[in-house]
């Protein structure tokens, strides 16, 4: 992240950056990208599979089935849309076990 901010980017673009991370390290990454992108006004551009760093870091989610976009939208109509839903978790899920699903 030094590196690609010494460049004073305007977009910002991270691919797993939670991966092999920590509990503890993803929400020090959490905010230290949501710090980056409100003191410099930045884009960020996140791929990402861990669905807390999705759902706590995005303002828009889209979402890719083998390449191919099955939703799109804010966090909160990302996680109920059924299409999304069934191609993430490969069933249909109750609302509970959803939320509980999106939320951890």
């Amino acid at each position: 992240l030094g590196r690609a901010m010494a460049m004073r980017p305007k977009l910002l673009m991270l691919d797993e950056p939670a991966a092999g991370l920590s509990p503890v390290n993803v929400e020090n990454l959490l905010a230290i990208v949501m710090s980056l992108k409100e003191r410099f006004g930045l884009t960020v551009l996140i791929v990402e599979h861990i669905l807390k760093v999705v759902m706590e870091t995005c303002d828009t989610v889209t979402v890719l089935d083998y390449g191919e976009k099955s939703g799109e939208g804010t966090p909160e109509e990302v996680k109920d849309d059924h299409a999304v839903i069934e191609a993430y978790l490969g069933q249909e899920m109750d609302d509970d076990e959803v939320r509980a699903t999106f939320d951890s």
